[in-house]
This record gives C-alpha cells, sequence and structure tokens, in this order.
C-alpha cells in the first residue's frame, strides 16, 4: 500500500507563489528548505492547514542541465494558458469559499456554478496554474 505525499507545480517565482498560497488561499509552510550544495535549490512545500498527509511543492522552473531551454519555455506557455495541470480542492460549501478567497484577493476565472456532480468555481495562481474549487454532491447509490 502507498499514499501520495507530495504533488508539484511549477511557479515562475517561489517567493511570489509563497506569498499566494499562504496569504490568498490561508495554507501553511510544510517545508522551505535551500540547498546550496545544490547550486541554491529550494524545496518549498505548502499544504491545507490540518491536512497533515500531503502537500503541494512550488518547483521553480529548473534552467539547464535539468531542463533544456526549449522544454522551459513550452512548460512557461502551458503554465500561461492554464494547462500545466489542475488542483481540485473542495469544500463543504462552494459559495461561502468562493467569497472568502475573493476577499482575499483571489481572482476566479469561473464563479460557483451547478454542475451535476456539485457546485464547481475555478481560479489561476500567478503562475497560471489552475485550481477547481468544488462543493461535491453525494450522488445516489444504484
Amino acid at each position: 500500500m502507498f499514499k501520495i505525499a507530495n504533488a508539484q507545480l511549477w511557479v515562475h517565482d517561489q517567493d511570489e507563489a509563497l506569498a499566494f498560497y499562504t496569504g490568498k488561499l490561508g495554507m501553511e509552510v510544510r517545508s522551505d528548505v535551500t540547498m546550496p550544495e545544490m547550486g541554491n535549490f529550494r524545496w518549498l512545500c505548502v499544504a491545507p492547514v490540518g491536512q497533515a498527509d500531503i502537500a503541494i511543492v512550488l518547483m521553480a522552473i529548473p534552467g539547464p542541465p535539468v531542463m533544456d531551454e526549449h522544454t522551459a519555455k513550452e512548460v512557461r506557455a502551458l503554465m500561461a494558458k492554464g494547462f500545466a495541470g489542475t488542483v481540485f480542492l473542495t469544500t463543504d460549501d462552494c459559495q461561502a469559499s468562493y467569497d472568502d478567497l475573493r476577499a482575499r484577493g483571489v481572482e476566479f476565472v469561473e464563479p460557483p456554478e451547478e454542475r451535476p456532480y456539485g457546485i464547481d468555481a475555478a481560479f489561476r495562481d500567478p503562475s497560471g496554474n489552475n485550481f477547481r474549487l468544488t462543493q461535491v454532491r453525494e450522488l445516489a447509490s444504484a
């Protein structure tokens, strides 16, 4: 048996990402370590408060030799379009969470809307990563 411990998102600026995830989304820092012996590589992780079993790694887009410039450019282009991946967040009250996050300065690309599976809204982080905020409706068993 295994569990998912971390998920990784590419970010343009780790300090900007850290301010967004902690200040606007209310997440907590799980790890923030810079390793000089690895070219000042920074391992930066955040997570929702109270969810101890998973964290999001906010990873700077690396340069050569880890990632060539052409690949880095492609990653940046996908991020700009919101297609570098999606994080799905759940909430008990999508409208209340939407109102709270908007008050904190989060800009939504889709307001809460009824869907077959519940109520759903969407926003993006400063690097362009896509987030879905969902209040899941209990579906009737067959």
